[in-house]
């Protein structure tokens, strides 16, 4: 595969898959992504007397049937390949496919730090308990290597959700972003994120002077 030159700090249109190989391998100094998994598909509560919860969950169904057909086991050995030795991922992911996303990351070559939480300041409805949080694999690539902050960090970070509008369905807040990046990296570094969406990941990184390499498939948050 002829290699290509690494742009940086651009979210680059492009199939991660295919794109990402041609940057070339252990470029990157740290990975922070929130990759497409499938959702649960209940949620549309029939009936004007349903006590059910409704609300955020109503399109479920439409987004799981728009979801992406890529799987954990495509990308992970991809993002293995691009990142240097001894250094940090951090992936997204919900309790129904952290076991897969798990699996994958290890079978690719990926060493499990530890699972941390996002605590949301927001409730997504449920007809069980409904879910104030999101899991992230804390992933090492190599010989493990110590996060920045001296005397380490609690495993349950809290920070607030985007209330509102967001320019992307999973977009995630910026201050999350920079914790994970300033914990994981050094101005200067390159951070990745296969899955760009809107570009949150490469925003936090350009405050925090790193640079940022990303590929989003869809056009239409390339320039928002």
């Amino acid at each position: 595969m002829e290699k290509k030159k690494i742009i940086l700090n651009k979210v680059q249109l492009g199939d991660m898959t295919t794109e990402l190989p041609k940057s070339g391998e252990e470029f990157a100094d740290c990975l922070i992504t929130d990759p497409p998994y499938k959702i649960i598909t209940g949620g549309n509560c029939n009936g004007a007397n349903s006590i059910r919860p409704k609300g955020i969950l109503s399109g479920n169904r439409q987004l799981f049937t728009h979801m992406t057909e890529i799987t954990p086991h495509d990308w992970f050995p991809i993002v293995y390949k691009a990142l240097k030795s001894n250094t940090h991922a951090y992936v997204f992911t919900n309790a129904l496919n952290m076991e897969t996303m798990l699996n994958a990351a290890r079978k690719a070559g990926f060493r499990l730090h530890n699972i941390l939480v996002w605590e949301k300041n927001n409730c997504t409805p449920s007809q069980y308990y409904m879910k104030n949080c999101e899991y992230v694999l804390f992933l090492r690539k190599g010989q493990a290597k110590y996060i920045n902050y001296i005397g380490g960090s609690k495993t349950v970070h809290k920070f607030n959700n985007i209330i509102g509008h967001k320019r992307h369905p999973t977009e995630k807040p910026i201050e999350l972003l920079k914790f994970y990046i300033a914990n994981s990296t050094n101005e200067g570094d390159i951070v990745l994120d296969p899955f760009a969406g809107s570009g949150s990941t490469m925003e936090a990184a350009i405050e925090l002077h790193r640079n940022f390499v990303g590929f989003e498939i869809d056009p239409k948050y390339i320039h928002m």
